[in-house]
């Protein structure tokens, strides 16, 4: 609960030294005579997102020494504001959100030890005036837009403990004074733009803990200096361009590292020099390597004795790894996924707790597991493991995502699976299983994905299933499930991913379902199927999710699943007749799929309500009427399938103002009359209209005759003078609207030159402007047939 400054805060006593309402929820101004208090020495105002207030006075008290505006909205003016802070201490602002440059009247705090400015919207270069603050311990100006190189003024700074400039566009390469502070534990650099190898160290600080350098274009090799920092406990490299190879001597001499990620440096390998290693690599915990240049499994790791985590995946490691090689290391991760490994030994550690071993060449079948061992994550797809799911795997109660997609395992999917309460995602989907889908589901309600498709499952879809509250994700596509539609499911509240695709569902959907059905829906797909009768009008203007999303919603960027860092939900649609996977869901993107089946009747007009929906397809029916003008509302709409059905009647015109449309399909029905122009129609092919015999214009062959209702002006009457097209078309207006408005309209027309057919120029410069706007499509960025418009 938001809280409002109370007045009575400007008569504190003048005897108060510490004054803290830091995380108050405080919001509106916050009182000036506060800081003037004559015996104060901190204010904590910190995590008070919607406090305002100034800090422009100039008679400030004198004694105050520690101020924390962390995240308030205080003035954004910080070249104003710099002279009230000569006396401090220990000042923070991060996220205040200021915003130009770092005035040079800075260099006038000089006591100051502490100075934070993280994530404002400070930007030019970092200057020289940091140079006279000999005090300063801790320097963070993270997160903003700086610019241009690493200053040498910072190597002034010899009691600096802590720096941070991460997260800026620093150009350059890497000074190597940095590490030569006497004082320095903390250098965090990642996420800018440094380039070049780092220089040599002449005299390498032994103090510094914790290097992040990850994210640069940092080339050439690692040098030997790097490991005369003989007490880092956290370094990360990843993301560079470094090169070389890493060998065991040269990590023995980081006694102390926990944590070493050095992962996607491609032409950085890790290998041993033939030496014999006697050092035990006592306190690493956390080695990632992941797309590197390692052929082989490092060895040398046995004596790892300490390790937690170990992600050498996407590398170039074969054939198999026996439980011998690191049965020495107490891993609770290890990462081999996307190598080239052939043997599945590793299972038989019973104290690993994630594994991910996906996109490999695994053989044989699946190991029997104990009892005993804890598998929280057991991520195994895209190998060719056969054979069954044993039994055993119910007994892993600790388990939360078991991830068997893209295998050969067939049989019957153990009904036991359904009883492991705490199992959040079971993806099983293209193996060979058989059979019914278990009806055990009565007690799970973790379970948030399921997905099975891509099997010879049979049967009906399991009922038991309405008891998973919290399921999201349901994929039972490309099957054989027999069964009518589960209107049942739109009991659940979270379900936003439907799949029953290329199944032998039939019937009639129900045109009755309650109005809180399907709530979170956003993408259902039940094409190829053997459903008939008329397309449910209700069902279609219940589906909130497509209906209400905001702009808000698709600049939040937020994915299906995101938060389980080790499985992305995916999902298969349907464009241009060719099947694309989308390999995260964007919880924006809004698609419904009826295509392939036996739906009779008028297309709803109430689809035209789903102003967010983004792929419609509902080709290959056999749907009579016409073509909704209501459709011209839906503008979100880029793919809009209606091919192979029994539509008459013209093309709506209010088509032309879906602005995102890239594609559009409306071959082999019975359509007449001209195609619309302008906008994204001046880009579709003949393609998108064959088989329509009614059908003129461009792009088609077929000219319009003069006379066709609705054909496009001829010659003549793009030329008609403005007085004419003043007089008849706004006494039309005027007569439908009422004379005064009909007036207005012609006045603003008039004025205005909009809409555009009330243009007073040439009919030679509207055929420019329609050649322009031909030329000139929408932008959209593609990926892999899927549209996304740039905006």
């Amino acid at each position: 609960m938001s809280l409002v400054v109370p007045s009575s805060l400007q008569n504190l006593t003048s005897s108060l030294e510490y004054l803290s309402l830091s995380a108050y929820s405080l919001q509106r101004n916050f009182p000036s005579q506060v800081f003037q208090l004559p015996s104060l020495r901190l204010i904590d105002l910190s995590h008070n997102h919607y406090l305002r207030g100034s800090l422009l006075e100039s008679n400030w008290s004198s004694t105050l020494k520690y101020l924390y505006l962390k995240s308030t909205s205080f003035s954004r003016e910080l070249s104003h504001s710099i002279r009230i802070f000569t006396l401090l201490e220990e000042l923070d602002l991060f996220y205040c959100q200021f915003y130009g440059s770092i005035p040079r009247s800075l260099a006038n705090i000089t006591e100051i030890t502490f100075l934070d400015f993280s994530s404002d919207l400070l930007q030019g270069q970092i200057l020289d005036v940091m140079g006279k603050m000999h005090k300063l311990t801790h320097l963070s100006f993270s997160s903003n837009k700086f610019s241009g190189i690493i200053r040498a003024s910072v190597s002034i700074l010899t009691h600096l403990t802590f720096l941070s400039l991460s997260s800026n566009k620093l150009l350059g390469r890497v000074p190597s004074w940095l590490f030569s502070l006497p004082s320095l534990s903390y250098l965090d650099l990642h996420d800018n733009r440094l380039t070049r190898p780092i220089d040599h160290i002449e005299m390498p600080n032994i103090i510094l803990q914790e290097v992040y350098l990850s994210n640069n274009e940092i080339s050439g090799s690692i040098s030997s200096f790097f490991f005369d920092l003989v007490n880092l406990s956290i370094t990360d490299l990843s993301s560079t361009n470094l090169s070389g190879t890493i060998t065991p001597n040269m990590l023995s001499r980081l006694e102390d590292l926990n944590d070493l990620d050095l992962s996607n440096n491609r032409l950085l390998s890790l290998g041993n020099n033939g030496t014999v290693v006697n050092y035990s690599f006592l306190k690493l915990l956390s080695l990632r390597f992941s797309s590197c240049n390692i052929h082989k499994f490092p060895s040398f790791l046995r004596k790892a004795e300490s390790l937690l985590m170990l992600d050498i995946s996407k590398n170039k490691i074969s054939g198999q790894i026996h439980k011998w090689r690191i049965e020495g290391m107490p891993l609770d991760y290890l990462n081999l996924s996307s190598n080239f490994l052939t043997g599945i030994y590793l299972l038989a550690l019973g104290y690993l707790l994630i594994v991910e071993l996906r996109s490999n060449l695994l053989q044989g079948s699946l190991p029997i597991l104990s009892t005993t061992w804890y598998f929280m994550y057991l991520i195994i797809s895209g190998n060719n493991i056969a054979g069954e799911i044993p039994s055993s795997y119910c007994n892993l109660t600790s388990l939360r995502v078991l991830v068997l997609a893209n295998n050969s395992l067939g049989g019957k999917i153990p009904e036991c699976l359904g009883h492991l309460s705490d199992l959040s995602i079971l993806d099983l989907g293209m193996n060979k299983f058989q059979g019914r889908i278990p009806n055990s589901f009565v007690k799970n309600s973790s379970l948030r994905t399921l997905k099975l498709n891509g099997n010879k499952l049979e049967g009906r879809l399991p009922s038991s299933l309405v008891h998973c509250s919290q399921l999201e994700v349901l994929d039972v596509g490309n099957n054989h499930l027999n069964d009518s539609f589960p209107q049942w499911l739109g009991f659940l509240p979270s379900l936003r991913v439907l799949i029953l695709r290329s199944n032998l569902f039939h019937g009639v959907i129900s045109n009755s379902m309650p109005a809180s059905h399907f709530p979170q829906l956003r993408i259902i797909d039940v094409s190829q199927n053997n459903f008939t009768g008329l397309l449910p009008s209700k069902y279609f203007k219940h589906l909130k999710a497509m209906r209400d999303a905001t702009g808000a919603d698709k600049a939040k960027l937020e994915y299906i699943g995101d938060t389980n860092i080790y499985y992305m939900d995916s999902v298969t649609v349907i464009m241009k007749g060719l099947e694309v996977t989308l390999v995260r869901i964007f919880k924006a993107f809004t698609t419904i799929d009826f295509s392939s089946n036996r739906f009779l009747g008028q297309i709803p007009e109430e689809l035209g309500e789903l102003s967010s929906l983004v792929l419609l397809n509902l080709s290959h029916n056999s749907l009579t009427g016409q073509i909704p003008s209501s459709w011209g509302g839906m503008t979100e709409l880029e793919s809009l399938d209606l091919s192979s059905n029994k539509l008459r009647g013209r093309i709506p015109e209010q088509l032309t103002n879906l602005t995102f449309l890239s594609v559009l399909k409306l071959s082999y029905n019975e359509l007449a009359g001209y195609i619309p122009e302008g906008k994204q129609f001046n880009t579709f092919s003949n393609d998108s209209y064959i088989g329509n015999d009614g059908l003129c214009g461009l792009p088609l062959t077929k000219k319009c005759h003069p006379e066709e209702p609705g054909a496009p002006p001829s010659k003549f009457d793009k030329e008609e003078d403005s007085a004419t097209l003043f007089n008849w078309r706004f006494a039309l207006a005027g007569y439908g609207c009422g004379l005064v408005l009909g007036l207005s309209q012609g006045y603003i027309a008039f004025t205005t030159g909009k809409p555009w057919w009330v243009d007073l120029v040439s009919g030679q410069k509207l055929r420019q402007r329609k050649w322009h706007q031909s030329n000139n499509p929408h932008p959209f960025l593609s990926c892999c047939g899927v549209y996304f418009r740039v905006q």
